[in-house]
């Protein structure tokens, strides 16, 4: 035997392990991150609308167990989102307990604007979205609201934050802030 012939061996046998670690990479199904992203519109995260029962949206996996909501208001409810959304649901005060809004922390985009996002990008998906710095000191979020038509059926409203510049929250149709 001729001192090539194991390494042109060993060459064989390291393209027939890149050939096949490159066909179970194509085969397998796509990343997590590769994944369809939510929807966020006026009226709904994912399958979470406005005006959901509790119980219902239970059912269904898309929330978690009822709970206390703000402490600064009596008898209010809320439930953290199940993935793959991040953030959490306010109930109505009375009962039956209905979804009054949706916070939305990750996990969903709203005409492809999710978090992370700067306010000229909010701009450039939703052209007549309002820029309130009303928040600016007390809760260091600048709110970016969408217009409320009636087609759409109500709003979207981006928290953007003072520091970083970019999305930490999106609310429907509203933030909901309890400090």
């Amino acid at each position: 035997m001729s001192p090539l012939r194991p390494s042109l061996l060993l060459a064989l046998v390291a393209a027939a392990v890149t050939a096949g670690a490159l066909a179970i990479a194509s085969s397998a199904s796509p990343p997590a991150g590769g994944a369809a992203v939510a929807k966020i519109t006026p009226v709904r995260v994912d399958g979470v609308h406005l005006g959901d029962r509790h119980t219902d949206l239970r059912a269904r996996g898309k929330v978690g167990k009822i709970r206390p909501g703000c402490e600064l208001a009596e008898n209010t409810r809320s439930a953290r989102l199940l993935p793959p959304l991040k953030g959490s649901v306010n109930y109505t005060q009375s009962s039956p307990r209905r979804v009054d809004n949706i916070a939305v922390r990750g996990g969903a985009k709203a005409r492809g604007v999710g978090i992370g996002a700067t306010i000229a990008q909010i701009k450039a998906k939703f052209p007549h979205a309002k820029v309130d710095h009303s928040t600016d000191q007390v809760f260091q979020v600048t709110l970016v609201q969408t217009p409320k038509r009636p087609v759409s059926g109500g709003r979207i409203t981006f928290g953007v934050s003072t520091q970083t510049h970019k999305t930490t929250i999106i609310g429907v149709p509203f933030i909901a802030f309890c400090e």
